[in-house]
């Protein structure tokens, strides 16, 4: 059964309040963003410019619309259309980019996903989202193959790449079509894409953005905190099929006429390489990827990173310590930046020369931003609270009405679960998620400062801290600890890891359980998995699994 779009929407009383201050900000009431990001190129000055680098395989603007034209034709062949909803299952090539579009311009929903996911998970957006056929790299199609198992819905692939005789493919669709289409009129409000959050909290949730969702990012975001021009080149490594990916190498640099450079899975090498023989400009990456690189022997005169201006962190909270050690080695500032899959990007972050390492940093222009109690009263400087968020997005639950509720609260406010401080001059500081706050023998502890203060040890590559039950104290702080190489992990280190976080700390705050794995569970979007963590004392947590 294909959901009704009426049914699936959350109802009036539940929706979020969006507000538009800024007169960039102010669309039309027919908008679609296919035809915003790629024909506003491709039909004017940049119609040279190369819009896709993937290897040493470019795209111009112009070609870029050929295709995306052709394909738009083939799709309708096929009976897709207006309303209908695709799922994507593609790598970063520039292939999902061609589908994205098209998709986008026919007024077609898209619904990504991201390559590592499973049959299961795979099956249930499917059925979720309803998607009758899929796009698919011929790589990635055997699990989707199983998934049509448990998902009768899903009936059809169109694949990309590698392909049998039998089946229908991106490029047979698209032979001898004629290489103009005019976008469908599609409404500013009209569904646009579905995406899934990671999972890092349990089930994935479907969340709508709408036209005008997808472009309020990069008018308020990319184009007040990034500042581009037609002369950058995006990079990095987030998946197309994530939000922070689809506005960092897809949205932002086609708004604004730009170049984006796309590239195989990470490793910190690659990521260099990239870097630097593709003279990207500004980079997308989590936390842990910059630290990844920062371990590179001799990174900086490997590699030359001049022509990097920016760097993105976000997905996870950026420690001091690798801003610092990234500006040391680089000159480069790293700009930190929450968001979310809900608000489709980030709405808080720093800017340039007004960073304050360790702070998140301040609301984007044209969003307001509160730290509130749990009845949305507002907080005095330096008290912890809920983060509130009002502004151009806001989250929009496909078929979860209970989560809905969750989520936006008080007429309106988007509430991510995120606890933070703000500070007599504006700035956000995280402090931890609403459920990762660990209450021991009366105290509160954010188990992410006790995070930071670990990551600061010589021995410690990176780590995570939960609560974990106990008789006398009802929790105790217990910490997940990843050594760095040539580090061995005993008895005598464990003290001197909680030595050294009672001298940093208040000593209610030391981890009175260390336990030392080789690797922590992440999403594929690289948010670590807490909840695994936290019922290891019942399910022991197996990292073998994880492979």
């Amino acid at each position: 059964m294909i959901p009704d779009v009426r049914e699936s929407l959350p109802p009036p009383s539940l929706m979020p309040d969006r507000i538009y201050t800024l007169p960039e900000l102010r669309y039309p009431e027919r908008l679609n963003v296919g035809e915003a990001l790629l024909d506003a190129n491709a039909d004017g000055d940049h119609a040279s410019r190369v819009a896709i680098q993937a290897g040493e395989r470019h795209l111009s603007y112009a070609e870029l619309a050929r295709q995306v034209n052709r394909l738009c034709h083939g799709l309708r062949s096929a009976g897709l259309d207006t309303g209908d909803r695709v799922l994507l299952r593609m790598p970063n090539v520039p292939e999902f980019i061609v589908a994205w579009l098209a998709c986008q311009k026919l007024g077609i929903v898209t619904v990504g996903t991201m390559p590592m996911l499973r049959a299961r998970e795979l099956a249930y957006i499917a059925e979720d989202a309803g998607t009758k056929t899929a796009i698919v790299w011929g790589d990635l199609r055997d699990e989707l193959e199983r998934a049509r198992e448990q998902a009768p819905v899903l009936e059809r692939l169109i694949v990309v790449g590698k392909a049998k005789d039998t089946d229908t493919t991106l490029g047979s669709l698209m032979i001898g079509r004629p290489e103009k289409f005019g976008a469908v009129a599609t409404g500013r409000d009209d569904l646009a894409m579905i995406a899934y959050t990671s999972g890092s909290t349990g089930v994935p949730k479907g969340c709508v953005h709408f036209h005008r969702d997808i472009l309020a990012s990069a008018d308020a975001y990319a184009r007040h905190v990034l500042a581009p021009s037609p002369e950058d080149r995006f990079g990095g490594h987030p998946t197309l099929a994530f939000t922070f990916g689809t506005g960092g190498l897809l949205v932002f640099p086609f708004r604004f006429g730009a170049s984006t450079v796309l590239s195989g899975p990470f490793t910190p090498e690659s990521m260099l390489e990239t870097f630097a023989h593709h003279r990207v400009t500004i980079c997308f990456c989590a936390p842990t990827s910059y630290r990844l690189m920062l371990n590179v022997p001799e990174m900086t005169k490997r590699y030359d990173l001049a022509s990097l201006r920016t760097g993105v962190s976000a997905a996870e909270p950026l420690p001091a310590a690798t801003w610092k050690h990234w500006r040391e080695s680089t000159g480069i500032e790293l700009l930190d930046g929450i968001g979310s899959t809900e608000m489709f990007h980030i709405f808080i972050s720093s800017l340039h020369g007004r960073v304050r390492p360790g702070a998140t940093g301040i609301p984007v222009r044209g969003y307001d931003c509160r730290v509130v109690d749990e009845t949305g009263r507002e907080l005095s400087p330096g008290e912890a609270g809920l983060i509130a968020i009002k502004g151009p997005t806001g989250c929009k639950y496909w078929r979860k009405p209970d989560r809905q509720a969750e989520y936006v609260r008080w007429s309106g406010w988007n509430v991510t679960g995120d606890v933070y401080t703000m500070d007599v001059d504006g700035y956000f500081t995280y402090q931890c998620r609403s459920d990762d706050m660990i209450v021991s023998g009366g105290y509160k502890i954010p188990g992410p400062e006790v995070e930071h203060v670990l990551e600061e040890h010589a021995a410690v590559a990176e780590c995570a801290v939960v609560a974990a039950p106990d008789r006398t104290r009802g929790f105790i702080v217990k910490a997940f600890v990843v050594l760095k190489p040539g580090q061995q992990a005993s008895e005598s280190l464990v003290a001197r890891l909680q030595d050294f976080v009672k001298q940093e700390l208040a000593p209610y705050k030391y981890p009175r359980a260390i336990e030392f794995l080789p690797r922590l569970p992440r999403t594929e979007t690289g948010k670590i998995q807490r909840y695994i963590l936290r019922q290891s004392d019942v399910v022991p947590y197996d990292p073998k699994g994880q492979e």
